[in-house]
């Protein structure tokens, strides 16, 4: 496949409200919808691999991402992934070789107004495009290496570890 191959995993970014809960649940991803209302015509294909949060995912998952990545003919891949453990699962599937890997996510869902989804993805589609082969975090207009990366809650951001 030429183009980009997005695996969608679950996290925030796909998180909706359910009123009779009063709480958020992973729920289907909405990045094709956000592609198509940005008028992406890159080729890009969306495959889905688990609903989950990302602090419920397990190694078997990271392995299923890995191996998802891997058996993919696409040499440009994007894998949308809740914030909490996404370092953990780039750092697991580095070192699949020839491909641009770029995991992303967001701090609020993708069904907010005031997300950082839509900038987020957009971001990671032009790392893909652009960066060398290689395992990335692309979050809030910052490319990051998962080897040294760790999410600063407090802050809501990603930095490189002290």
């Amino acid at each position: 496949m030429s183009g980009l191959q997005i695996f969608t995993t679950g996290g925030t970014i796909d998180k909706v409200y359910f009123d009779a809960l009063s709480e958020f649940q992973v729920g289907d991803s909405g990045i094709g919808n956000m592609l198509a209302e940005a008028n992406i015509s890159y080729d890009y294909q969306i495959t889905p691999l688990m609903k989950k949060d990302s602090l419920e995912l397990t190694d078997e998952d990271r392995d299923i991402i890995r191996t998802a990545i891997t058996e993919s003919s696409a040499d440009r891949i994007l894998v949308t992934h809740g914030t909490d453990t996404m370092a953990v699962t780039a750092r697991h599937v580095m070192g699949v070789p020839g491909k641009t890997i770029v995991f992303t996510g967001s701090m609020l869902p993708a069904s907010h107004r005031a997300t950082d989804a839509v900038f987020n993805v957009g971001f990671a589609i032009a790392a893909a495009q652009l960066l060398p082969s290689g395992t990335y975090l692309a979050m809030n207009g910052q490319v990051f290496d998962p080897a040294s990366v760790v999410k600063d809650r407090d802050a809501g951001l990603f930095k490189v570890e002290a």
